[in-house]
């Protein structure tokens, strides 16, 4: 149903001889790993403030997207879309010769981010990070990726602890409008005139996509195509806990399905939320599910109201549910 990550602690990162990081108080000077750290212990920096900086990089942020315009789709371009973009506003403003700045679900080579010649950026989504906040390491990326030369690639590095954060450096007020497309033809600006290299590369990402399509009629609910059957997963900004019990309710009652042949199979954890996810008959496209997507919101939120303690089915049908969560990130 979607790509899975490992689900594996982040490991403390181990600090170089080269490395260099201010104190976990910001007041320290610039020093390296070895060296003596600044705060007079007699001890090295990394085995004494430099701890706490070490924990404050690798320390996970649970909803790492919250705060920012599109939390949910945020979330659905990570884990689950292959192929998408959307223009970015910056807070203050784009800087002279950066056009326009664009957010990528992945990026050739999977580089973190890609200069243009013309100077665009176009910031990769899908790609491991080397901290505990994907919003930290994505703003550090783009921030390099702003100055960087033109035609050239922006290679992945820790992030500062103290460095600013995407909710930071993009307009709070700024509109998220995901463009999804059929292929990653948006990686190259005339790919029928692309080398042969680049339209191999193109071919091979593209024959790995999975035909992927975003409703118009709710929020954040994206159809796909696989070759046993179709699904609709659709990324939701409620608590854990009430969504479970609203759908546990649905559920019950026999009203949770999108129409004939359709089932709720269980959900997906992704970033602090929670991502419901239907079985669909393969003849089901995207634009079948319009209507009865938006009619089960409707539902959803009558049952999201209720604050009644759920009967004895509905339990049955929340442990259910819950039997069949995938975490994801």
């Amino acid at each position: 149903m979607a790509k899975k990550r490992p689900q594996t602690k982040a490991k403390r990162p181990q600090l170089t001889d080269g490395a260099r990081a201010a104190g976990a108080d910001g007041n320290f000077p610039v020093v390296g790993a070895r060296e003596p750290c600044p705060c007079g212990s007699g001890r090295r920096y990394k085995a004494c403030h430099g701890r706490a900086t070490a924990h404050a990089v690798t320390e996970l942020v649970h909803r790492p997207f919250e705060g920012l315009p599109g939390e949910c789709d945020w979330v659905a371009l990570r884990e689950l879309v292959p192929a998408a973009t959307v223009e970015l506003p910056l807070k203050d403003g784009l800087p002279d010769g950066v056009p326009s700045v664009t957010l990528a679900t992945v990026l050739p080579m999977a580089w973190p981010a890609l200069r243009r010649e013309d100077g665009s950026v176009l910031l990769g989504l899908q790609n491991d990070t080397s901290s505990g906040d994907i919003s930290r390491d994505l703003a550090d990326t783009l921030r390099r990726a702003l100055v960087a030369d033109p035609g050239s690639p922006v290679q992945a590095r820790r992030a500062p602890a103290d460095g600013p954060r995407l909710q930071d450096l993009l307009d709070p007020e700024g509109a998220f409008e995901p463009v999804v497309h059929s292929g990653f033809e948006f990686w190259v600006p005339d790919p029928e005139n692309a080398t042969p290299e680049v339209a191999a590369s193109l071919e091979r990402a593209n024959s790995a996509a999975i035909p992927t399509v975003k409703l118009s009629g709710v929020d954040s609910a994206y159809w796909c195509e696989t070759p046993e059957k179709n699904h609709l997963r659709w990324v939701m900004p409620h608590s854990e806990e009430r969504l479970l019990d609203a759908l546990a309710r649905l559920h019950a009652a026999g009203r949770s399905s999108l129409g004939e042949g359709t089932r709720l199979v269980g959900s997906f954890r992704a970033h602090g939320l929670t991502v419901p996810v239907w079985d669909l008959p393969t003849g089901v496209g995207a634009e079948d599910v319009e209507k009865p997507a938006a009619e089960f919101a409707e539902r959803l939120a009558e049952a999201l109201a209720a604050d009644a303690p759920l009967t004895s089915d509905e339990r049955r049908a929340r442990g259910g549910l819950t039997n069949r969560q995938v975490t994801l990130s």
